[in-house]
């Protein structure tokens, strides 16, 4: 018996793992009281920026004594700041286990030529944190963007570590639980798990990282826009909202009304929450649906924010194009915009999990999955 056309659509067919879906509550009414046209060296514009560190330490639950920045180029620029400014003082260990880790790889082998300790595990798994070594510095990402695998804690992260962690949690960060003692560098985007816009990356540092900043000096240089210190000493303004170069503060203002929507779903642990509610609905799909799996191989590491899927049904000869045409369908019919699996990744499909999106849209969405599979494979 063919599968029914479903009816309902959902009310936001916006599942993109980046620039991800705005708040719920989101117009661009709310952004009205935004600092345009004004210095943001200027008092209002110090104090937006100010508002939006404080906010943001808060809502995440970051130690009074870390530091919070607001610095260029979203995640990418906070996370090469970190590694440009404070790599090279100790053996460092990179771990990878899909591109955006893969990426910081190259950047410490390739571009920093460090002699550097890489360890990888293949998209769907995670590497065993078991046989790192902590006294080195070591990089990691929390959340595998484009692979749906997480860290499950950071039990394994000793407290008494010699090195640091720098930590790449933008798809983490107002989803997952973090545990701050454990990283001494973490950094994010505004466009992730809040649905902020782009360009802006938030990077914070532990006291550790702080006194390595002030003791150790890189044997590169480093461009005006990576520079962290002056004079030996951490250029504090960058923390207070001084920040490196200009922001949009029509960005800024949209990242605080989306800081002030997520206290009012009940902060972190509500946003957890509704991340949680939409990935319990895809884990019910899946498992009533034999044609479709988790790219994540262990349930434990399962992302609960950039949700990995892929095919597995026998009749199907070419993933990649299959899985292309599904999303293609599934934009077509306004149900599901922008989930096609990430390039680099096995072929599937990617749909955002995070706080922002409401769960009776991904419950609305996936009986068009189903049906537009069944169309797809009859067809193939």
């Amino acid at each position: 018996m063919a599968i029914q056309v479903p009816v309902a659509r959902p009310s936001n067919p916006r599942f993109s793992s980046g620039p991800c879906a705005k708040p719920p509550t989101f117009t661009l009414d709310t952004l009205s009281d935004a600092a345009l046209g004004r210095s943001h060296r200027a008092a209002v514009g110090k104090d937006k920026l100010k508002a939006a560190i404080e906010e943001t330490r808060e809502i995440l639950g970051v130690p009074a004594d870390y530091k919070i920045g607001i610095v260029p180029a979203s995640d990418t620029g906070a996370y090469e700041m970190a590694m440009w400014n404070l790599l090279g003082e100790r053996h460092v260990e990179m771990l990878a286990w899909e591109s955006f880790g893969a990426g910081w790889v190259t950047d410490a082998v390739k571009q920093l030529k460090l002699d550097a300790t890489v360890k990888t595990a293949n998209y769907g798994e995670i590497v065993d944190f078991s046989t790192v070594d902590f006294n080195n510095d070591v990089c990691f990402t929390w959340n595998g963007t484009t692979s749906g695998v997480r860290l499950v804690n950071g039990d394994i992260i000793p407290a008494d570590r010699d090195g640091l962690t720098l930590c790449d949690a933008t798809s983490a960060a107002f989803a997952m639980d973090l545990p701050w003692d454990k990283l001494d560098v973490t950094t994010f985007s505004w466009q992730k798990v809040l649905g902020g816009e782009a360009a802006h990356g938030m990077i914070i540092l532990s006291p550790r990282a702080v006194a390595r900043l002030e003791s150790y000096t890189p044997a590169w240089p480093l461009p005006k826009i990576f520079r962290l210190t002056k004079g030996g000493k951490l250029i504090d303004g960058i923390f207070s909202g001084a920040t490196i170069n200009t922001p949009s503060m029509l960005a800024v203002e949209d990242y605080l009304k989306a800081l002030t929507w997520a206290r009012s779903v009940g902060g972190l642990q509500g946003l957890i929450a509704r991340a949680d509610a939409n990935t319990a609905a895809l884990t019910d799909f899946v498992a009533a649906n034999d044609w479709i799996d988790f790219l994540a191989i262990d349930p434990a590491t399962r992302s609960n924010t950039s949700v990995c899927l892929k095919f597995t049904d026998d009749r199907i000869t070419e993933g990649v194009a299959f899985a292309k045409a599904i999303a293609k369908r599934l934009e077509a019919e306004n149900v599901a915009l922008d989930i096609g699996g990430y390039r680099d990744a096995p072929a599937g499909l990617r749909i955002w999990c995070g706080g922002t999106v409401e769960t009776s849209d991904i419950e609305a969405m996936l009986p068009w999955l189903a049906f537009v599979f069944e169309t797809e494979i009859t067809a193939a």
